[in-house]
């Protein structure tokens, strides 16, 4: 997922904004690592924890102690088959720790891409600590914990459906990416006066699209692999069945933005082109749509689900621009669109949907079941969509406004002019150097000067 989002957002940008973009997706990933293992894992699934936030194993710690006394109490014969065989429980939890830390690096990933070419660098590396340390690892203990107000829901059955993350990756990412591209303001050039919209290109298609595809196979592995195990009677279906909703659901988003940005344009009777980049993120914001409830519902439903996931990314693509809120990657359309639509539909078009507590009797979804119980689920999805959003957006609004009072959230007009790679990183990504012979010092004069004019 993170080399894809690399991509991706390093052929979106400009070429002089290339190895400033790249780098942070390198940073989401480590800075990730770090407050994941320190702060963030324990605010998640640290055990014990109230209905808002967990903590424990903080820094990884008394995980194994933890493990031991759970499984102690829910099954003696396991406990006892640990000891004996000298199995070590952490080893559980390490792994759950990897795949919920990449998580947690890809809802970080999201806002770097609507604030790119214009943020400071050590801005970001702030609100990255702040998004996986603590913003996103909060949701997900609401949400994907048993102690959780919003999994534990009122105690009868209802709970959040959100299976792969929808609304705690993704509408979480959206979220403060809309916020912080608010504050930040566009890309100098980026609107006209008159509220015209300039283009301003990436600087290779290519490699963008060889982010998308990617992040296509990537979305198979993060909606499948949120089944967390394999071995278990049922698992393959269930993993096969993620896998096969969410590429219907891709493919149906990114025909529909397709056709939809094709003909709008003709109809207003401006140019009318097949983009290539719209479709790719119509597809990704239809595999983003999926992760609520691609577990459990038929793969009609995907096609549906994707279908309107479509539509959402073009009407959050055209209202950002009449809002003249620049996001050079259209990370608010693809992620706050997609995970919107996905948390809001699960619960139409889920199978087997909520347990009744008493009797652990499913009672599907709003067209399967049609159970009091599955159109409070529908309810209760849109109040944790609303929390999300509120969380994040408020915590966002403080983080990205002091840092705007302070003016340290954006860079100079000079640096966003002559592009982040060469004043702050001092590596661009295409250097001029490259493309002809030089002057280098150990020549002696032995090699002619570039005439190439900058």
């Amino acid at each position: 997922m993170q080399t894809g989002f690399a991509f991706l957002e390093a052929g979106s940008v400009r070429s002089k904004n290339t190895t400033n973009i790249i780098m942070k997706n390198v940073l989401d990933l480590f800075i990730g690592a770090i407050m994941y293992f320190a702060v963030g894992y324990s605010f998640a699934y640290g055990q014990p924890g109230n209905r808002f936030i967990g903590h424990n194993y903080f820094f990884a710690t008394n995980k194994d102690e933890v493990m031991k006394t759970k499984i102690l109490t829910l099954n003696p014969q396991i406990f006892s088959f640990l000891l004996t065989n000298k199995i070590n429980t952490q080893n559980f939890t390490y792994a759950s720790w990897f795949f919920q830390y990449v998580f947690a690096a890809t809802a970080s990933t999201i806002v770097s891409g609507a604030m790119a070419e214009r943020t400071e660098f050590t801005t970001y590396m702030v609100y990255c600590t702040f998004l996986t340390g603590f913003v996103y690892p909060v949701i997900v203990h609401w949400c994907w914990t048993d102690v959780g107000w919003l999994q534990y829901g009122t105690g009868t059955g209802l709970k959040y459906i959100d299976y792969a993350g929808s609304g705690v990756v993704h509408l979480t990412g959206g979220t403060a990416a809309f916020v912080g591209a608010i504050i930040l303001g566009p890309r100098i050039g980026r609107f006209n006066n008159d509220g015209t919209v300039n283009d301003l290109p990436g600087h290779t298609v290519t490699v963008a699209a060889l982010g998308g595809f990617i992040l296509f196979v990537g979305f198979m592995a993060f909606n499948g692999g949120s089944q967390l195990t394999i071995s278990n009677p049922g698992d393959g279906a269930i993993v096969a069945l993620s896998i096969m909703n969410t590429v219907l659901g891709g493919a149906s988003g990114a025909i529909v933005a397709m056709l939809v940005y094709k003909t709008t344009d003709a109809i207003r009777g401006e140019d009318h082109y097949w983009s290539l980049l719209i479709t790719i993120n119509g597809g990704l914001t239809g595999m983003v749509s999926m992760c609520a409830g691609c577990n459990d519902m038929l793969p009609w439903a995907a096609v549906v689900i994707g279908t309107v996931a479509g539509l959402a990314f073009m009407t959050w693509h055209h209202i950002m621009l009449k809002l003249r809120i620049d996001d050079p990657l259209d990370a608010v359309a693809v992620h706050l669109g997609g995970g919107l639509t996905g948390v809001l539909l699960a619960p139409i078009f889920v199978v087997k949907g909520l347990q009744l507590a008493e009797t652990k009797e499913y009672v599907g979804g709003i067209i399967y079941g049609k159970h009091w119980l599955a159109f409070q689920g529908f309810g209760w999805n849109l109040l944790g969509a609303v929390a999300i959003i509120i969380w994040t957006g408020v915590i966002s609004i403080l983080l990205f406004g002091s840092m705007s009072l302070l003016g340290v959230l954006r860079v100079s007009e000079e640096v966003e002019l002559k592009g982040l790679d060469k004043l702050k990183h001092g590596e661009p990504a295409y250097p001029i150097e490259s493309y002809c012979d030089g002057v280098p010092p150990w020549s002696k004069g032995k090699v002619k000067q570039c005439n190439i004019k900058v």
